[in-house]
């Protein structure tokens, strides 16, 4: 898989060398408060295992890219993709909180949309956000995509039934 290259970023994909970083972003509170409860080293380890493999286009694993500031080379987040089939892929990202309100989810989704539409030609983008994430929601939204509705109590969540907002994005609707 290729390395991705925007105005301040650089996305490679993720390889072993990675696994301490992963580690701590997702054992980082801030970060995963509307992702998961605390998870033990294995199961995240298990997380990260199943990001390692060649992706392709059907793949049933997560594509997962490692954002890195270009300007420093620090790891600043993971983001990706997930072929759901019928043309549709889902995007996820998570970002470190030292980075957040630094506009880097927003340029790091633009170049994910760009590499999903262009090269992997997807038709259409998915997320899934846990109801109350407003900067996750923010970041999606100025990148083109449309809430599409809400799934009420779907998902388990720091001992409480969560509702989840489902976005989307047209290959046509992006900019």
């Amino acid at each position: 898989m290729t390395n991705l290259l925007s105005e301040r970023l650089d996305h490679r994909p993720i390889t072993e060398e990675d696994w301490p970083f992963f580690l701590a972003l997702n054992q980082d509170r801030q970060v995963v408060r509307y992702v998961a409860d605390d998870r033990s080293e294995a199961a995240i380890r298990q997380l990260f295992d199943v990001r390692l493999p060649r992706w392709e286009v059907g793949s049933p694993h997560w594509l997962c890219w490692v954002i890195r500031e270009r300007s420093t080379g620090a790891r600043v987040g993971v983001t990706g993709l997930i072929d759901r089939g019928e043309g549709v892929a889902e995007v996820g990202f998570l970002l470190a909180s030292a980075v957040h309100g630094k506009g880097y989810g927003i340029e790091s989704l633009r170049l994910l949309c760009r590499f999903a539409f262009a090269e992997a030609r997807f038709r259409k983008l998915s997320a899934t956000v846990t109801a109350g994430n407003a900067a996750s929601k923010a970041v999606l939204e100025k990148a083109g995509f449309v809430q599409e509705g809400t799934l009420r109590e779907s998902y388990l969540l720091a001992g409480r039934w969560q509702d989840d907002w489902l976005f989307g994005l047209l290959q046509r609707e992006f900019a």
